[in-house]
């Protein structure tokens, strides 16, 4: 049996509250899916259809590969945007996912203010 040694950081999903441990040589996408995790959408995680778009909301990290500019504007990256198979964390993260699928997440619970007759 072979055991990953590597130093390792929180990263932590705002919205689904979940949080994983990941190398400071992998990208947060990879982290994640080495452990069976689903928190962040996944598409191609090469950095070509902008499905694992996430916002750093804290910690920070460093970049892996470019980041399509067709997914993450120059403004986006300034405000925190990024792709999350384009980074590694070089601290604990904080992040929410952003994009094509921050609907889902942001949604939340369904109120319902009837009154059942």
């Amino acid at each position: 049996m072979i055991f990953d040694t590597r130093p390792k950081v929180q990263v932590h999903i705002a919205q689904t509250n979940e949080s994983f441990p990941c190398a400071g040589d992998e990208s947060l996408l990879k982290g994640m899916l080495r452990l069976g995790r689903k928190g962040i959408p996944v598409g191609c995680v090469n950095g070509g259809c902008g499905v694992c778009k996430v916002k750093i909301l804290e910690g920070s990290t460093t970049t892996l590969g470019p980041v399509s500019r067709a997914h993450v504007s120059a403004e986006e990256e300034a405000q925190g945007y990024t792709l999350a198979c384009r980074v590694a964390p070089t601290c604990a993260v904080k992040l929410e996912v952003a994009g094509k699928f921050e609907k889902p997440f942001s949604r939340g619970f369904v109120q319902t203010n009837q009154i059942a007759t």
